[in-house]
C-alpha cells in the first residue's frame, strides 16, 4: 500500500465522489427512464408467457438485482441496447432468494404476478433503503380480500389462492393509504383474476399509471389509472408488449435542483412537466425561472435565492424522493425554510451531513428548520440511502472546496453514471476507488 492511498479518504474497496464546488452548470443532461417504474414493469412482465419488451431502461444496480431475482424465478432476460426482453414462459419457481431481495425493496412486487401466474408465492420481506418503516401490510390486505391465504413467518411472507380452482377472485379494496406499492401489487394481481376489482383511495403517481399503460398493452382491461379509484377487468390471458419506459421524473428534478444550487443554466429532457407541479412551483418560489422548452425544462438561477417552506406528500403533492435534494438546495438560500417529511419516519438522516458542511439545520420531530448560510464547505461525507446521497453530490456541487461523498452504493442504485453527465456540463466531479458496478455484475 502507498503512502498516497494511507492518506486517500477511500477505502480499498470503497468508492467515493471527487467534487470540485462552485462551477457553474451548462448545457443539456438527457434523462434517463424511470427506475420506480422500471422495476414494476419488470415484475408485471411475469404475467405473461410471450416476450416483454422494455425501451428506455436505466442503467442501474437496482435493475441489475431485479435481473438477477427474475432470472432465478425462471425468467428469460437479456439487453438489446437500453431495451431489456423478458419472457416467462420457463417460470419455474415461486420462491425468489432471500440473499437477492434483501437488497431491493422491489421485490416484493413479485407476489401479485407469481400468485395470478401459480396461485402460489413465498417472497421474503423487502429490502432496500432504511428510511422507515414501509409495511406491506396493505398488500397483504388486499390480496387476502382478494382470496389468499397469507402467514408471515421467518421474515417471509408465504401465500396462496384458496378455492375458485386456484384463481384470483374481484373484488372490491380500500386501501388506508394510497400506497404505491400496495396500488401497484393489486393492479397486477387483478388483471388475471375472475370478475372485476375496484381499488379506492389508489395512488395516483406516474408510475402507476405507466404500470397501466404496459399492462393494457399486453391486454388488460383497465380503467381509471391515475385517479383514486382504478377497476380492473380480468382476463385469461395476456400477451406480450413493446412499452418505453417514461422518463424519470425524480433524476429530472435532481438535475433541475443541482443547476438552482450552483446558480446555474441548465435544460433538462425529456420529462413530462405534469409529474413535477409540485417541484417547478417550489423552484419558482425560491426564485429560480422554470421554462418548458420542447419535450423538457430550462431552468435560470439568479444569484439570489429566498428559503419556502415544504411538505412532502403522495403524488400530485411534493415527492419525498426530492426531499433530501432539495434540502441540500435550501441550505444555501437567504431566510429560514421549514421542510416536514411526513411519509418516512427517518427520512432526515442526511441533516446531520450536510451539518458537518456548515448548513444550518435543526430538526424537531418530523421537521427541519433551515437557516440558509454564504456558503457551505467541502468535506468528506456520506450518503445514508439513495436520495440523501443525491443531496450529498448537490451540497457538494455548491460548496466551497472539495467534497468527497461516500454512500455509492446508495447512488448508483438510481442516478446511472451521474458523474460523467455532470462532467459534460461543467461539474469538476470524478469517481475515484472502485469503478461502478456492470448492470448484471456477479
Amino acid at each position: 500500500m502507498t503512502l498516497a492511498a494511507l492518506n486517500s479518504p477511500v477505502g480499498l474497496n470503497e468508492s467515493q465522489l471527487s467534487i470540485v464546488g462552485r462551477q457553474r452548470l451548462e448545457g443539456e443532461l438527457h434523462v434517463n427512464g424511470a427506475k420506480n417504474s422500471a422495476l414494476v414493469l419488470m415484475a408485471a412482465s411475469v404475467l405473461s408467457c410471450d416476450s416483454i419488451r422494455l425501451r428506455n431502461m436505466p442503467d442501474l444496480t437496482d435493475i441489475g438485482t431485479m435481473a438477477k431475482i427474475l432470472i432465478s424465478l425462471g425468467v428469460g432476460f437479456h439487453l438489446e441496447g437500453s431495451s431489456a426482453v423478458l419472457r416467462s414462459d420457463g417460470l419455474t419457481r415461486h420462491d425468489p432468494s432471500y440473499d437477492l431481495t434483501r437488497k431491493l425493496r422491489a421485490s416484493f412486487f413479485l407476489i401479485g404476478p407469481l400468485l395470478a401466474r401459480h396461485g402460489v408465492a413465498k417472497v421474503p420481506l423487502p429490502g432496500g433503503c432504511r428510511i422507515g418503516s414501509r409495511p406491506v401490510r396493505e398488500h397483504n390486505k388486499g390480496l387476502q380480500a382478494m382470496g389468499v391465504r397469507i402467514s408471515i413467518e421467518g421474515g417471509v411472507v408465504s401465500a396462496e389462492v384458496q378455492g375458485n380452482h386456484g384463481r384470483l377472485q374481484g373484488c372490491s379494496i380500500d386501501l388506508d393509504c394510497p400506497s404505491v406499492g400496495a396500488t401497484e401489487t393489486l393492479m397486477m394481481a387483478a388483471t388475471l383474476a375472475e370478475g372485476e376489482t375496484v381499488l379506492r383511495n389508489a395512488a395516483q403517481e406516474p408510475e402507476v399509471v405507466d404500470l397501466a399503460g404496459l399492462l393494457k398493452a399486453m391486454g388488460a382491461r383497465i380503467h381509471g389509472a391515475g385517479s383514486s379509484t382504478i377497476r380492473i377487468s380480468g382476463v385469461r390471458k395476456l400477451h406480450g408488449a413493446d412499452y418505453a419506459v417514461i422518463p424519470d421524473r425524480i433524476e429530472a428534478a435532481t438535475f433541475l435542483i443541482a443547476a438552482a444550487a450552483t446558480r446555474s443554466r441548465l435544460h433538462v429532457t425529456p420529462m413530462e412537466p405534469n409529474h413535477l407541479n409540485a417541484v417547478l412551483a417550489k423552484l419558482e418560489e425560491v426564485g429560480c425561472s422554470v421554462n418548458p422548452q420542447g419535450q423538457g425544462i430550462t431552468v435560470t438561477t439568479p444569484g439570489q435565492l429566498r428559503g419556502c417552506d415544504l411538505r412532502t406528500q403522495p403524488f400530485p403533492g411534493f415527492p419525498t424522493d426530492l426531499q433530501a435534494p432539495f434540502m441540500a438546495l435550501l441550505t444555501t438560500v437567504q431566510g429560514t425554510s421549514f421542510v416536514t417529511e411526513t411519509i418516512f419516519e427517518n427520512r432526515l438522516q442526511h441533516v446531520a451531513e450536510l451539518q458537518r458542511m456548515g448548513a444550518q439545520i435543526r430538526t424537531c420531530g418530523n421537521v427541519a428548520i433551515l437557516e440558509g448560510v454564504p456558503m457551505l464547505s467541502g468535506v468528506a461525507v456520506t450518503g445514508t440511502d439513495l436520495r440523501a446521497a443525491a443531496a450529498m453530490v448537490i451540497a457538494g456541487l455548491a460548496a466551497d472546496g472539495v467534497t468527497h461523498v461516500a454512500g455509492l452504493e446508495h447512488l448508483d442504485r438510481g442516478y446511472a453514471r451521474l458523474e460523467e453527465r455532470l462532467q459534460a456540463v461543467g461539474a469538476r466531479i470524478s469517481r475515484i476507488g472502485a469503478t461502478r458496478p456492470a448492470l448484471l455484475a456477479a
